[in-house]
């Protein structure tokens, strides 16, 4: 859960972002008190590919920011998605990204397919993806466990949702000689591939209703498969960043709900990003998040109290300064 107002304040560890970054984020930091004069200051935002949610977000966030008073310039950048952002913010080559909760935590503890910790914060948690598994109305699959041997597309290298296509395979006992021919494809090429037969079925981790997903299935009838029987394996193997959830009726043709798996999306930041543009962006983000949302889920609401809720990944000292001033 998101906690009570208290909980920011076991968050105040944050882990060094490194040395180095932008000199504009130097700038800012030798600036005047005032976010009026001064310099304006470049953020990088690693997105996800085009055409994808999180790259919907990050230019609904950038053009955000450019309408709002805030000394800001924030540059979306084009990406594999969650592995390949967290990576570029490790490097230096992006301050900020976004990310699903499972990967950020991965990273902040070293895991596969990360090979050293990464130094990483939280300024918010931003919406929750729903897992997609997608198969041809009309075809055999009516469960997860019916798609042994079967061609599954299960993400692009560098996204998300590679890693939580594998734990849930794994999870379902898909390994071995029951397991998924896996095609690694991005959500663009998923869709096309089962609209054309080259595929059985597709995952996808993201909002509701995705609008690929939308166009497809307006041109091909759908299943989506339940995966909620997978979530009590996943919190035990991998903790609460994994959560049941349900995909509504009407979405993409559904008669019924279908239960299926959450996962949080972060938006994180180098630790050296300076406090007062961590403050500046999530002004804007509080401010402007019913167009924020728009862009990649319906009917979700951010308020602070799930913002917070950013597990192993600790609040930037900004995001706990803008929190604070929030709860009073």
């Amino acid at each position: 859960g998101a906690g009570a107002p208290g909980a920011t304040a076991g968050r105040r560890r944050v882990l060094s972002g490194g040395a180095g970054g932008a000199a504009a984020l130097a700038a800012w930091a030798l600036a005047g008190r005032s976010p009026g004069p001064g310099p304006v200051v470049r953020l990088r935002l690693a997105t996800g590919p085009v055409g994808g949610p999180y790259n919907a977000f990050g230019h609904a966030l950038a053009a955000a920011v450019a309408a709002s008073d805030q000394r800001l310039d924030l540059v979306p950048v084009a990406t594999a998605a969650s592995v390949d952002n967290l990576r570029q913010l490790a490097d230096g080559a992006v301050e900020l990204a976004l990310t699903m909760a499972d990967a950020a935590q991965d990273a902040v503890g070293g895991r596969p397919p990360f090979a050293a910790p990464i130094s990483l914060t939280a300024l918010a948690r931003v919406y929750v993806n729903y897992t997609h598994l997608v198969v041809p109305a009309p075809g055999p699959a009516h469960s997860v466990a019916d798609l042994a041997g079967r061609r599954v597309a299960t993400g692009a290298t560098g996204s998300g949702l590679r890693t939580v296509a594998e734990r849930l395979l794994l999870a379902a006992g898909l390994v071995g000689d029951r397991a998924v021919r896996e095609r690694r494809l991005g959500l663009v090429e998923s869709t096309q591939a089962l609209r054309e037969g080259d595929v059985d079925a597709l995952m996808w981790s993201g909002g509701v209703p995705t609008p690929t997903l939308t166009a497809l299935a307006r041109a091909t009838p759908l299943r989506l498969l339940p995966l909620d029987d997978l979530v009590r394996a996943l919190r035990t193997a991998y903790g609460p960043v994994y959560a049941p959830v349900t995909l509504p009726p009407g979405a993409y043709g559904a008669r019924e709900p279908v239960r299926t798996v959450g996962v949080g999306n972060y938006l994180v930041a180098r630790g050296d990003v300076p406090p007062r543009a961590a403050r500046a962006l999530l002004r804007v983000v509080f401010g402007r998040w019913r167009e924020l949302l728009r862009e990649v889920t319906a009917g979700a609401r951010l308020e602070p109290r799930f913002a917070i809720a950013t597990g192993a990944v600790p609040l930037h000292p900004g995001a706990v300064d803008y929190y604070r001033s929030v709860y009073g």
